[in-house]
This record gives C-alpha cells, structure tokens and sequence, in this order.
C-alpha cells in the first residue's frame, strides 16, 4: 500500500514526489539563481516552486513535470525582478565561479527578448529537451528551435563563437 498524506484535502503520493523533489529542486534553484544572481531570493523561489508542485502532484503529467517546476520557477524570478526592479540586492559572486565568459554570457542573456532568453535557459542551461522547453512555454517545439537559433545567433555576434562554447559548456 502507498503511503500518502493529507494535504488541502487532496491526496498526495509522497513517494514519487520525494524522488522528483531530490531531481527538480536543485535544477529549480539553479535556474533562479542565474536568473536572478541572489542566492537566498533562488532558495526562496525553488522553496514555493516545489511546494506549488506538490500540492498540484495529482494533476502534473508525470512526462512533463520537469518542464512544469523549471517553468514556474523561472516565472516566479521573473515576477520577483519585475516587482523589486533594481531595487534587488544581488548575491555574492563567487570569483572562482565567475570566469569572463560567464559573466559576459549572463550580460549578453539579459540583453536578449524574453522569449529568446528563457528558450535558450531552459534548452541549454536546465538541460531540457525541446519538447520539454516547449511544454514548459507553452508554445510549439518549432518556435522554441527559432527562438533558441535567434538567441544563439545574437549571442554569436555578440561574444563571438569561441567565447559562446566555452561558457555554455560550464
């Protein structure tokens, strides 16, 4: 028998769930800490992101939960910046960690549109599939290719071929 607890009234498997907590949160921390560059305000979002999950568990397709909580988590750093605007107090960078490239590269996604920037974090940086990237959008896998192929191309131009690699591989 499946050992369950009594959340808002709903019934909720804690054994799946507690897999895909240990899979999901540190990929949900780490979408919204380079999103937002502040350590706590990620640990925060990843927090409320797991636990919107949670009480959502009987309805998320299990093939596509992944997309799901990277997708909320990545909402909810976006609501976050809109609301505190520059007001938000970056964490400390740690300089070892924080080589040109990267910090070049997290300037140069910054400069990107929306679309392009958030197909390109969760393609490449979360290591989603197009068809998750898309699923997480809620657009078509085919936009998320033009997305990702446009942003990839400003960010060519921009940083150039050679620095584009080798911060995308960190």
């Amino acid at each position: 028998m499946m050992e369950v607890m009594q959340l808002s009234r709903r019934v909720v498997p804690e054994a799946g769930f507690e897999e895909v907590f240990r899979d999901l949160y540190p990929r949900a921390l780490r979408l919204a800490e380079r999103m937002l560059g502040n350590r706590a305000a990620a640990e925060d979002i990843a927090a409320e992101t797991m636990a919107r999950a949670l009480l959502r568990w009987d309805r998320l397709d299990p093939d596509r939960v992944a997309g799901w909580v990277l997708r909320v988590a990545a909402n909810q750093a976006i609501d976050l910046m809109r609301r505190k605007g520059r007001t938000m107090t970056p964490g400390v960078v740690d300089l070892e960690d924080a080589t040109t490239e990267r910090l070049a590269l997290a300037a140069a996604l910054k400069r990107l549109p929306r679309r392009q920037r958030e197909s390109i974090v969760l393609r490449y940086l979360s290591d989603l599939s197009e068809a998750d990237t898309a699923a997480a959008l809620g657009i078509s896998p085919g936009s998320v290719k033009t997305h990702v192929h446009r942003g990839l191309g400003s960010l060519r131009a921009e940083l150039g071929h050679d620095a584009l690699e080798g911060a995308a591989h960190v």
